[in-house]
């Protein structure tokens, strides 16, 4: 089964999320496959659905004088943040298994960071994804009869102070890391994208098949009226 596998460039949060549910309604509909898109954001904090208002101690105000939008989301867990040299993972799937699912996408991740020479882990009781005592990656999902949106985020090469100005997926003290932070190598996103990619299909039992936006959609614009001949 192929996974068809978007590489965007860095969306707003705003149009990702848009973006993500007319892909949802179209899987809905079986007009498309499973899909997954790899994309950065501009610096934005998203609320997920147990968010409260001690996780942004700041006020929103604040955050956006420093440049960092602050949205909303559906999704499950709470605050996080997302910047340019993060990658995020937007898994567009029919699924059963809500757990299976969030668990095999973690896996899918360990496995990427450990191709980066990265010791990564999921524990017990504790969201994401760490290395030692620092989270480096984050999980949340939403499932909506059946075909989920949201996904993962892995922080590759992005700047990780603004994890400091909130409490960062409900998690007092936690500290953050990155892929560049734990390797000591700078940038790297773009070979982590295709690790990511791999990682993920072979995760699911898929075969993955690179395309783009326009192509993934191409089927569901309307065919052209025909033309009436002229007696």
């Amino acid at each position: 089964m192929d996974l068809a596998v978007v590489q965007l460039g860095v969306v707003p949060y705003d149009e990702a999320l848009e973006l993500q549910l007319r892909l949802r309604d179209l899987r809905q509909a079986d007009a498309i496959g499973d899909t997954l898109l790899l994309l950065e954001h501009p610096p934005v904090y998203t609320r997920g659905r147990r968010s409260e208002r001690a996780d942004l101690p700041m006020g929103e105000d604040w955050y956006r004088s420093q440049g960092i939008d602050v949205q909303d989301s559906d999704r499950g867990g709470r605050v996080t943040y997302h910047g340019p040299g993060q990658l995020v993972g937007y898994p567009i799937m029919r699924i059963g298994d809500v757990p299976a699912f969030i668990h095999t996408m973690e896996r899918a991740v360990v496995q990427a960071l450990s191709d980066e020479g990265i010791e990564a882990e999921v524990r017990d009781g504790l969201t994401g994804i760490w290395v030692g005592d620092a989270k480096i990656g984050s999980i949340g999902v939403h499932v909506s009869r059946g075909v989920t949106t949201h996904g993962f985020a892995v922080n590759v090469d992005n700047d990780l102070q603004p994890f400091e100005w909130v409490v960062p997926c409900g998690l007092d003290g936690v500290r953050m890391t990155s892929v560049s932070k734990a390797t000591g190598r700078a940038g790297g996103m773009s070979c982590f994208r295709k690790r990511m990619a791999y990682r993920f299909a072979q995760a699911y039992d898929m075969r993955q098949r690179i395309t783009s936006l326009e192509r993934l959609t191409a089927r569901q614009a309307p065919a052209p009226a025909p033309v009436a001949s002229m007696a």
